[in-house]
């Protein structure tokens, strides 16, 4: 897929990961629907970033509000033959607290609902859209780029949630290539490391450099504008399908 061609469907656009998405995409010619709650700052980037780029408010966790975004996205664009699914939350609680509290399950049920289940009702009213695609030369009707994480794959402490809804998203991903692929679909899963995103806005500066002095190489924070790129390589080669990459510096957890 030709970037300038894409007609793409960003969750959790209007910062963090989803942000540098949106902005690459937008700079390079495409057209982009945002997606993020009406609380986010998603109808002023749109503004900032011009005519190319919506902004539809939606709680993902709500059928009926993602079903009226895609229809507002197909308005908008014409169609939709990309999504990327950026949003999420990453909440920290450890199984047993050293005080004897216990995982509150109304939080593994909401980790669940936005980062697993909301993301699958997206990406399934987006399939069906892109369905219905005139096929490109190869066939390709259109993508989907899910965000797991390097948690997802070795664990981490206080991640439960995260990590079973993102060690979800990672197992989908062949299973998602393999039934999209008759109607010209594909799936990808990049697995992030630690990024520089708003998920680490509460942690203090020598907690930052904590982190940084894990990577192996280089030694920086990932970077919204480093996941971007990416998801145009992804966009661009379409023999990627049913895969997952890791964006880590290679840190292991």
């Amino acid at each position: 897929m030709k970037i300038e061609n894409a007609r793409a469907l960003v969750t959790g656009g209007a910062s963090g990961l989803g942000e540098g998405v949106v902005r690459l995409l937008s700079a390079h010619g495409a057209s982009v629907t945002i997606i993020d709650l009406e609380s986010s700052k998603g109808a002023q980037l749109a503004q900032e970033l011009g005519p190319r780029v919506t902004f539809a408010s939606c709680d993902v966790t709500d059928s009926a509000q993602v079903e009226r975004a895609i229809a507002l996205a197909t308005e908008s664009m014409g169609t939709i033959n990309a999504n990327i699914n950026c949003a999420g939350i990453s909440p920290a609680q450890r199984m047993v607290g050293r005080d004897g509290t216990l995982f509150s399950l109304d939080l593994f049920r909401k980790t669940i609902e936005i980062n697993l289940i909301g993301a699958f009702d997206v990406m399934r009213q987006a399939a069906g859209q892109m369905a219905k695609n005139p096929p490109g030369e190869s066939g390709e009707r259109g993508i989907i780029i899910n965000v797991s994480s390097i948690a997802a794959i070795e664990g981490q402490k206080g991640q439960a949630a995260y990590t079973a809804s993102k060690g979800a998203i990672l197992a989908m991903t062949l299973c998602l290539a393999r039934d999209l692929s008759d109607v010209g679909v594909r799936a990808m899963t990049i697995c992030p490391g630690i990024m520089d995103t708003p998920m680490l806005a509460g942690i203090d500066e020598k907690r930052k450099a904590s982190l940084v002095d894990l990577n192996v190489f280089p030694k920086r924070l990932g970077t919204p504008a480093d996941f971007a790129k990416l998801v145009q390589s992804i966009l661009e080669n379409e023999m990627l399908n049913g895969d997952v990459i890791r964006l880590d510096a290679a840190v292991r957890l």
